[in-house]
């Protein structure tokens, strides 16, 4: 039975509509195939136009009495905890997600909601002393006015979320650019649940765009100054374009990018527990998740036994429709994905990598793959590749693990798995990496932690205990309690 056909649009100024030109595009359910939304294909027109909508909205909402903020947060925190069951399918189909990672996802949105009600009351400034007599100084953090975001397809329930939970509760307005692959769990759902919470129009923008468009829009926010800051969660490529636009115009960027993850198995490591973390670490949302292990560097000695082992796991995991509970690997999320791994990995054997399971497409899907020999020059050894696909290394210890691990340009997260988590700490402090989990694999995240990456991985911090920094500026104000001697 076919499903229903979704209406899909913009919401600006807290109104439901088409955008200005009228067009649509229909997006398909990566399994399926079917039509799962018909989506408004937005341009610069309907961004300028969400961005007067943010605008208008900015001073009230900025005003607003922090126990009006918490409120409204707790109750989009009940309402999405109770559309659990109806969230984890509009995933399912709109991409690809999978029972496991969807249930992730929800609980990590719901906990993210609770936690941005206390940023309304998160300490606004400070008391600063001064060497003039007489006067009092503070630093005042003050929310910057409008938020521009442009969220990923990949997690997007919680990277759209996280894009603009924490800016809307320090007392900013958003305009958010969902991916054209998740408009409705990347987008206009955050518009409903936040709107139903109680949100004021204006607060909260969403525009749409069709495969292939979204530059105009990004472009806008960008170069529009009534957008004062921007976040964006993406590919690296993209991301550099848009921070050298950001800077002609002055505007502070938060950039969360690609990621080539390492995962160290020390010679001491308990080798059952090793196998566990690396099958979930590169296999957990298809492997398409920038957190995803895409290298696990295993100490020589365990090398062959861990290889055995992990090679039985990844080739055994369930492959298919990602509405089973049981499926671990779902359908990548469109045809370019699907040939982009499979011209990868044809390029690794054919410069001599080994090919140790999976590597050919299954109809919408591409099975776990494992390889390794991969030379360096091959696309897969120093690329980030969104898809179930694992690159097994060889070290001569842990200084040779370390160095196998720094050799990328990017430097997002890396795990550590070994039996002295001291030395796991040790050396996280040498791993060029913004996150590192010891006795654990890449893929880790929580609302209130510090997120991102170094060199091409990006820059700032998304977590809710870091949006104050992100998402508000510093002011400084002086009064004094009399007059002032000046110098002439």
């Amino acid at each position: 039975m076919d499903q229903e056909i979704r209406a899909v649009r913009h919401h600006v100024g807290g109104v439901w509509a088409d955008g200005a030109n009228g067009r649509t595009y229909d997006k398909r359910d990566p399994w399926t195939g079917e039509i799962f939304a018909r989506v408004a294909a937005g341009d610069a027109d309907d961004a300028q136009a969400a961005i007067g909508a943010a605008q208008a909205a900015f001073p009230d909402w900025s005003e607003t009495p922090p126990a009006q903020r918490q409120g409204l947060m707790l109750r989009a925190a009940e309402i999405l905890a109770r559309r659990r069951d109806e969230v984890r399918g509009m995933l399912a189909a709109e991409t690809g997600c999978g029972v496991v990672f969807a249930t992730i996802q929800l609980d990590f949105c719901v906990n993210m909601l609770r936690q941005a009600a206390g940023l309304a009351y998160a300490p606004a400034g400070q008391i600063l002393p001064s060497d003039l007599a007489g006067t009092r100084a503070l630093a005042m953090r003050r929310p910057v006015g409008v938020v521009g975001a442009i969220a990923p397809w990949n997690a997007s329930l919680v990277l759209a979320g996280r894009a603009v939970v924490a800016p809307i509760a320090v007392g900013n307005t958003v305009v958010l650019k969902p991916s054209e692959e998740a408009p409705l769990t990347g987008g206009a759902l955050w518009a409903e649940i936040l709107a139903e919470a109680g949100l004021p129009a204006g607060v909260l923008n969403v525009v749409t765009h069709a495969p292939g468009e979204a530059g105009a829009i990004a472009e806008t926010l960008i170069q529009d100054p009534r957008v004062r800051r921007m976040s964006f969660t993406g590919s690296t490529v993209t991301g550099r374009r848009l921070a050298e636009q950001a800077g002609r115009h002055l505007k502070r960027m938060v950039l969360q990018l690609g990621g080539h993850n390492p995962l160290l198995v020390l010679a001491d490591a308990d080798l059952s527990y090793a196998v566990d973390a690396a099958t979930y670490g590169a296999f957990v949302h298809t492997g398409q998740t920038c957190m995803c292990a895409r290298r696990i560097i295993v100490d020589r000695s365990i090398a062959a036994e861990f290889t055995e082992r992990f090679v039985a796991r990844a080739a055994a995991l369930p492959v298919g429709d990602p509405s089973d509970p049981a499926t671990i690997v779902g359908p990548v999320i469109n045809e370019w994905a699907l040939s982009l791994l499979e011209r990868r990995v044809r390029e690794a054997v054919g410069l001599g990598a080994r090919l140790l399971t999976g590597g050919v497409p299954a109809g919408r899907c591409f099975p776990p793959t494992v390889l390794s020999g991969v030379p360096p020059e091959a696309e897969l050894a120093f690329d980030e590749t969104f898809g179930p696909v694992v690159l097994l290394e060889e070290a001569d210890g842990t200084d040779d693990a370390l160095r196998r691990a720094n050799a990328t340009d990017f430097g997002l997260t890396a795990g550590v798995i070994t039996g002295d988590p001291y030395r796991g700490l040790d050396l996280a402090r040498h791993l060029q990496a913004g996150i590192v989990h010891v006795n654990d694999q890449p893929v880790n995240d929580e609302p209130q932690m510090p997120f991102g990456g170094v060199k091409d991985s990006g820059a700032g911090r998304f977590g809710m205990g870091f949006a104050a920094e992100e998402f508000t500026q510093v002011q400084w104000v002086t009064a004094r309690e009399g007059r002032r001697d000046f110098p002439f």
